[in-house]
C-alpha cells in the first residue's frame, strides 16, 4: 500500500514569499535557506546585518536535532530508547527536555496527544508500507500508550518499560521552530520567518513594520485557503488529515491516531491550526486538538487558552466550516466560518 505524502512547500509560504518580495527593496532582501530535513521542507528567511551566519547556525541546528529526535535513524537517541528493552538510556539535554514537555503536555491534554502512540505507528506501517491491522492487534498495544510512563532521570538518562516506545514527530519540529527563533535572536535578528513543513514561525514582524500574513490551507484545495493569521513574535502550527495518509478498499486512512483507539482519529475536523508564542506547545496541541474534535477542542480552549501565555485556533471541519477563537489574529476567507468566544451565551 502506498503512503501519499503532501511535502510541497505549503501554500502559506507561496503567499508570502511574494507578500515579502513585493514589500522589500533590494537593500533588505533576505537571507534565505531551504532545505529537507526532519522529514520534511524547511525554508527560513532573515533580514539584517549577521543574517547569513545566524541562518547557518539554524540550518545546523535543525540537522542536530534531527540527530537526536529521529525514530529512524538507529544512532539518535529516540532509536536508542526505544530499542533499550526497558533498560535507562543515557540522551542529550535536548531529548530530556523534549521528552518531559511530551508528557506534560499528554497529561494537560487528557492524553489527546501522547508520543507513546510510537508502537501503534508502526503497527499501522505509517511511513513505510502501510496497512489496516487487525482489531486483535490494535487493542493488543493500546496498554503500551501511557506518556506517564516515560522516566527521566536526574542522571541525563531516560528510561521507558519494555515494549514502549516514542515517536517525537508530534513535537520536535515545534520544539526546533523555538531554538531556531532563539538562536536567531542571540544573533541580533529580529525579523525572519521560518517555516517547516505545516509548521510556521513569525519572528518579530516583517521589515516595513507590518504583521507576517500566514495563510491557512483549505484541506480540501491545496490551492486555495480559508483565510489569513497576522502573527507576530507566534508560531503558526497545523495538523491535517490531508497532509499524510493512504487509502484501503476505498476509505482514506490518515496519519494522526487517537491515543484512545489506536485508529486515525475520527473527530470530524479536517485541520487544526494553533497560534501560540511557545511553538512546542503549539505542535503538540495542533494534533491533541485535531483528537478532540471541535467540542473538546473549544471546551479545552476556554479552559488553557488565554492569557499571554495561551494559544488561540482555526478549525477546519470535515464539512468545511471553519471554527476561529476569538482572540486569533485571524481573517476567514468566506461565510462559513464562526468565531468560538471564551464566554457564550
Amino acid at each position: 500500500m502506498k503512503m501519499l505524502r503532501r511535502l510541497s512547500l505549503p501554500l502559506c509560504l507561496l503567499l508570502l514569499s511574494a507578500a515579502v518580495c513585493a514589500c522589500a527593496p533590494a537593500a533588505q532582501a533576505p537571507a534565505e535557506r531551504t532545505l529537507f530535513v526532519m522529514d520534511t521542507y524547511a525554508q527560513l528567511a532573515a533580514y539584517g546585518a549577521g543574517a547569513e551566519d545566524a541562518l547557518q547556525a539554524c540550518a545546523d541546528e535543525l540537522y542536530r536535532l534531527e540527530e537526536l529526535f529521529s525514530a529512524t535513524r538507529e544512532a539518535s537517541d529516540v532509536s536508542r530508547l526505544n530499542a533499550a528493552g526497558g533498560a535507562p538510556v543515557s540522551v542529550a539535554a535536548d531529548t530530556a527536555a523534549l521528552l518531559r514537555r511530551a508528557r506534560d503536555l499528554s497529561a494537560l491534554t487528557g492524553g489527546a496527544f501522547d508520543p507513546t502512540v510510537y508502537p501503534l505507528m508502526r503497527l499501522w506501517g505509517f511511513g513505510d508500507d502501510p496497512a489496516v491491522p487487525e482489531d486483535e492487534a490494535i487493542a493488543a498495544l493500546l496498554p503500551l500508550v501511557d506518556a506517564e510512563r516515560i522516566e527521566l532521570g536526574a542522571d541525563g538518562t531516560a528510561r521507558l518499560p519494555a515494549g514502549m516506545g516514542v515517536d517525537l514527530g508530534g513535537i520536535a519540529k515545534g520544539y526546533a521552530a523555538d531554538r531556531l527563533a532563539a538562536l536567531l535572536r542571540e544573533a541580533g535578528v529580529e525579523s525572519a520567518l521560518l517555516t517547516l513543513g505545516g509548521n510556521v514561525y513569525a519572528l518579530g514582524e516583517k521589515p516595513d513594520g507590518t504583521a507576517w500574513r500566514i495563510a491557512v490551507r483549505d484541506p480540501a484545495d491545496e490551492q486555495a485557503y480559508v483565510g489569513v493569521v497576522e502573527a507576530r513574535e507566534r508560531a503558526v502550527i497545523t495538523s491535517g488529515g490531508y497532509q499524510r495518509y493512504f487509502e484501503q478498499d476505498g476509505t482514506r486512512y490518515h496519519h494522526i491516531l487517537d491515543p484512545a483507539t489506536g485508529r486515525p482519529a475520527d473527530s470530524g475536523l479536517a485541520s487544526v491550526t494553533i497560534i501560540a508564542a511557545d511553538g512546542t506547545a503549539a505542535d503538540a496541541l495542533s494534533t491533541a486538538l485535531f483528537v478532540m474534535g471541535a467540542e473538546r477542542a473549544a471546551a479545552f480552549w476556554r479552559e488553557h487558552g488565554g492569557g499571554e501565555d495561551g494559544f488561540a485556533f482555526v478549525l477546519v471541519t470535515d464539512a468545511g466550516e471553519v471554527l476561529y477563537s476569538e482572540n486569533a489574529p485571524f481573517t476567514p476567507n468566506g461565510e462559513r466560518a464562526q468565531r468560538i468566544v471564551a464566554q457564550p451565551d
